[in-house]
């Protein structure tokens, strides 16, 4: 390895709703959780590749493809309303017990296929290079501008952000006046171990953007993703 105490943890509920069984959903000849895990296995930065699932289906097509389950996540951190950081607290604490310790941990979703190992090396060494940052986050530019959305009061509409542009409403301002507002996607997170038990967060305060690239943040939350995802499959 080339950094020790840096683990990989990619999480895999079984009770996706808009997509069943979502995560092992076959995308070409593969479950979709098994591009991230092949590329967490290839960047050959982590010292453990975990699966946090509360699934043994999900588990054993995990192992299949080289990654560990040391423990199943117990059923009241895998429901729709469950916070990300009640399952990373419980799986840290528990590796804590296995006397498994890192210094650092990255959060790799499996719902983005198109974050190749190279993704995760370049997110890697700008993490490096950061010498006062306590996380990275995965973002992109915004194409549906924040202050050109709307909230409804009884029969009527009103603007999200009440923002002026050259002495007009923003939301009737061209695209190119707005200031450019990112947004985050799901390939990738990295923090350090400190940080996540100081601030009882994932991210703590200081959190310094990757902006992924083409597709690296593409994220599978739909059957229409599920297609999309197939055609550009065929063009990598």
């Amino acid at each position: 390895m080339v950094n020790d105490g840096v683990i990989a943890l990619i999480p895999a509920r079984s009770g996706s709703k808009r997509i069943a069984n979502k995560n092992i959903k076959y995308l070409a000849n593969h479950p979709l959780i098994s591009y991230t895990i092949c590329s967490a296995l290839n960047s050959n930065i982590f010292d453990s590749v975990v699966v946090s699932t509360d699934s043994q289906e999900i588990a054993d097509i995990s192992k299949y493809y080289g990654a560990e389950i040391p423990f199943l996540r117990p059923a009241e951190y895998a429901t729709d309303n469950s916070p990300d950081f009640d399952w990373l607290y419980f799986t840290l604490n528990k590796l804590d017990e296995l006397k498994l310790n890192y210094s650092y941990v990255s959060i790799l979703r499996p719902t983005s296929p198109f974050r190749t190992h190279k993704t995760i090396l370049r997110a890697w060494r700008i993490f490096q290079r950061s010498k006062n940052c306590e996380s990275l986050r995965a973002v992109e530019i915004c194409k549906q501008h924040p202050y050109k959305m709307w909230l409804k009061k009884n029969s009527t509409i009103y603007p999200l952000f009440k923002k002026k542009i050259l002495n007009q409403p923003a939301y009737n301002s061209q695209f190119k006046t707005l200031p450019k507002i990112f947004i985050q996607n799901a390939s990738l997170e990295i923090s350090k171990l400190s940080v996540i038990k100081k601030y009882k967060s994932i991210s703590g305060k200081k959190i310094i953007p990757f902006f992924t690239k083409n597709w690296e943040g593409f994220d599978i939350n739909y059957e229409e993703d599920i297609a999309l995802a197939k055609k550009i499959l065929k063009s990598y």
